[in-house]
């Protein structure tokens, strides 16, 4: 078994009255998470009722709001916790969860789906003020350490990353070519993973995307994910990218916006504060899960070059500042000037920004980037991070720290 971290976000939030709702792409451990929880309930004697929409004998019903309570009744009284897998299944699922909500029963729901398009668009509208929504990702690399260690160095891995620092590689190497995917880390065989990758991509594209959000052309949309794999850490051009694929922008921006809503990519937006001189408008698409990116270009288990390698790492360096900022008010960009100056990303904080760069090459002494030294000197951040594999050092530019930092230093 995988020990999840938002496990414990989730458990927080029972006692609450709101619903508890966990969104996230297809695969990355939903249900599963959902029965660890309703398992642990049931140890403490709660009373707990588990529907799936995705089974007949379940969906029924879901008919009216009363045949769900007439249900519900039957099989844990008049109070317990209800969990609700695939709510996306169903039709109006915010309106249909408010109009129980408001009653104020003695139930307390938690409600899971994938395709966030459906479930934010149909749910977060309808039940405002009534909800807590919880985004669930694949395995992280904290994660899927602690798994692949048996959970030995489960409170230590600061210094299991110190010590063990051939180890770490070989694992950072096995995450940067598979990815998260639960199934894909809890599988050995190489074969097997790419036999899985496979049916994971077939199902997001047959279920999400065609079932779910009736989009005419699957082989565009195909295309875009190969082209955009391709592309990982680079601003995109949409004239460009609309033209290889033979479609008009305004369907190529329709396709970027439903692979973000269903969890596939996300998206970076520029830092400026000079229109002229720094590029504002053009995005920089990552995705959430490196094997998916990685078996979109047929490199999932291939990554050979440093070059090859260079680019996921970046990726995987995004992943981690996104989830470091996720409960904080803060933004993540990048920059680039039309001189094509650039850092790979700038953390918009309250009060302060701070730029990070992200190498995957090796460091023998502390050097730094042209462009990362032209930021530094424009804004006069107090701090500068440049993320690598293993060389920590520090030095001063005017009064900004620059801090080199192994990649484990900002896990936790």
């Amino acid at each position: 078994m995988i020990k999840r971290h938002i496990k414990k976000d989730i458990e927080y939030h029972l006692p609450k009255k709101e619903i508890t709702i966990i969104t996230g792409g297809r695969q990355v451990g939903k249900t599963t998470l959902m029965l660890q929880v309703i398992e642990d309930l049931k140890a403490k004697n709660k009373n707990v009722l588990f529907l799936n929409l995705d089974v007949d004998t379940d969906s029924k019903f879901f008919e009216s709001q009363e045949a769900l309570l007439q249900k519900i009744r039957l099989e844990i009284g008049n109070e317990g916790f209800v969990f609700i897998d695939e709510i996306q299944r169903l039709e109006n699922s915010g309106l249909f969860l408010k109009g129980i909500y408001d009653r104020n029963l003695n139930y307390k729901f938690i409600i899971s789906g994938s395709g966030s398009l459906d479930l934010k668009a149909k749910i977060s509208e309808s039940l405002l003020g009534r909800k807590r929504v919880y985004e669930m990702q694949s395995v992280n690399f904290e994660e899927f350490v602690n798994f692949k260690t048996n959970y030995k160095y489960e409170n230590k891995l600061n210094q299991f990353f110190e010590l063990e620092q051939h180890q770490t590689m070989l694992l950072l190497s096995e995450y940067l070519n598979f990815g998260g995917y639960p199934r894909i880390v809890l599988e050995m065989r190489q074969s097997e993973k790419l036999k899985l990758i496979d049916e994971i991509f077939k199902s997001y594209i047959e279920k999400d995307l065609v079932y779910l959000l009736k989009i005419e052309r699957p082989d565009v949309f195909q295309g875009l994910i190969k082209i955009l794999s391709a592309q990982t850490g680079n601003f995109i051009n949409y004239s460009t990218i609309a033209g290889q694929l033979n479609v008009s922008v305004q369907t190529l921006k329709k396709y970027l916006w439903f692979a973000e809503k269903t969890f596939s990519i996300s998206y970076v937006s520029a830092f400026y504060t000079n229109k002229i001189k720094e590029l504002t408008k053009s995005p920089v698409y990552y995705f959430n899960d490196l094997g998916f990116r990685n078996y979109a270009i047929n490199q999932m288990g291939n990554l050979t070059m440093n070059q090859q390698y260079g680019f996921v790492f970046q990726n995987f360096v995004y992943l981690v500042l996104k989830e470091h900022i996720r409960w904080k008010n803060w933004s993540l960009h990048y920059w680039r000037t039309k001189d094509k100056a650039e850092v790979d990303f700038v953390i918009n904080k309250t009060n302060d920004i701070l730029p990070v760069e992200v190498k995957y090459g090796n460091f023998s002494k502390p050097t730094i980037s042209r462009s990362f030294r032209s930021f530094i000197e424009k804004y006069n951040p107090q701090h500068a991070w440049i993320i690598n594999r293993n060389f920590e050092a520090e030095l001063k530019i005017n009064n900004t720290t620059v801090s080199f930092l192994p990649f484990y230093k900002i896990l936790q």
